[in-house]
């Protein structure tokens, strides 16, 4: 991928939602709903300060994430989706 994310901005690769219920039931296309977790596949320099300083941020590639169900924007590069958010609208890393 030739894409790499500024600032504090992050890239992820959604996880895939879910196929079925813990009870076994298949869950139809127009009713799964959106991951809110994925991995972080890239990762910019950090946040600039206002007096010119750089903060890392705290994410690193191949982190797992929880983040908002409206987080990000949908992007779309050789044929994979991604999302690309701020590492503001991260909640969590998974362990």
């Amino acid at each position: 991928m030739n894409l790499t994310p500024l600032h504090d901005r992050v890239i992820v690769k959604a996880a895939k939602p879910e196929e079925v219920t813990k009870g076994g039931i298949i869950i139809p296309d127009t009713a799964k709903e959106k991951p809110m977790q994925g991995e972080i596949i890239a990762v910019g320099a950090g946040k600039q300060t206002e007096d010119g300083k750089v903060t890392p941020l705290q994410v690193k590639a191949g982190d797992t994430v929880l983040y908002g169900k409206y987080a990000g924007t949908e992007i779309s590069v050789d044929g994979e989706d991604y999302l690309i958010m701020r590492e503001s609208d991260i909640f969590a890393v998974v362990k």
